[in-house]
């Protein structure tokens, strides 16, 4: 998605100015250098890049702010006297979206997050680390990518917090038996893979792992009830799916491209 500088067809901008937003679809296997170079020559403002371009895109960009470096990824990009500067907005977008489905900070909760090798669960891990939330639990199909994200994060979980003998950090496998094993010291649940865009695809997490007290928190939001979501409603727990987390995202990323306030409701109205 890229923000450029031609009219939309609003007649009335709530933030006082023209723009417009278009989509462009990139293959996965696209030429990346070629893509940075065509980038470069557009009239655009910004660009948001989605999955799976999120970590492919941190190597192609000129320069990084912190919250990019970070995560390893990027999903906004601000073009700027024709240099490409990186940002993540994930995390924060993350960070708001669960205050306003849950009602809750996440330095209150011990969270698992699922898929966090990937460019959206580092985000999400880093911005709960830097939050003090009381747990973090990472899982990942590569377990080698979690207890890598799990020594750098390390250091926000030194000192202890109100959970006696459980650790506060750890990375496990993503099978049946550790996330049972996990489960029960868990508050929040974050799917933070592409796992539920496909309305076939199966939960990420057994059902049968589910129970009341969980909050189950999936980035997927098409479609709005995915496969891990239904199954949160059948356990009884609550359940959010990622619009919030776009829009709060989404709202990031305008702030970065125009330097002024996002207008957010009628962002959230557009949605």
């Amino acid at each position: 998605m890229a923000q450029d500088r031609g009219r939309c067809r609003s007649a009335d901008p709530p933030w006082g100015f023209w723009r417009s937003s278009r989509a462009f679809p990139l293959a996965p296997n696209a030429k990346r250098g070629l893509a940075r170079v065509r980038l470069r020559k557009l009239d655009f403002i910004g660009i948001n890049l989605t999955v799976p371009h999120k970590i492919a895109a941190f190597s192609q960009i000129d320069e990084a702010n912190e919250s990019a470096t970070r995560a390893s990824a990027v999903n906004t990009i601000r073009l700027r006297d024709k240099k490409l500067i990186g940002s993540n907005t994930d995390g924060e977008g993350f960070l708001r979206a669960i205050r306003t489905e849950f009602s809750v900070d996440v330095r209150d909760l011990r969270v698992l997050i699922l898929g966090a090798g990937g460019g959206t669960g580092h985000a999400i891990a880093w911005q709960c680390a830097l939050e003090n939330c009381e747990r973090l639990v990472l899982v990942n199909r590569t377990l080698e990518k979690a207890n890598a994200l799990a020594e750098r994060l390390r250091p926000f979980f030194a000192g202890p917090r109100v959970l006696g003998p459980v650790a506060r950090l750890e990375a496990v496998a993503w099978d049946e038996a550790a996330l049972r094993a996990q489960l029960g010291d868990v508050d929040l649940i974050v799917n933070a893979t592409p796992v539920g865009m496909s309305p076939s695809d199966p939960t990420p997490i057994p059902a049968r792992l589910l129970a009341p007290h969980h909050m189950v928190f999936d980035a997927v939001y098409s479609p709005s009830k995915t496969s891990l979501l239904r199954a949160a409603d059948e356990a009884g727990a609550r359940g959010a799916n990622g619009l919030s987390m776009l829009l709060h995202q989404g709202a990031l990323a305008f702030q970065i491209w125009f330097d002024r306030e996002a207008p957010i409701e009628a962002m959230r109205r557009a949605l």
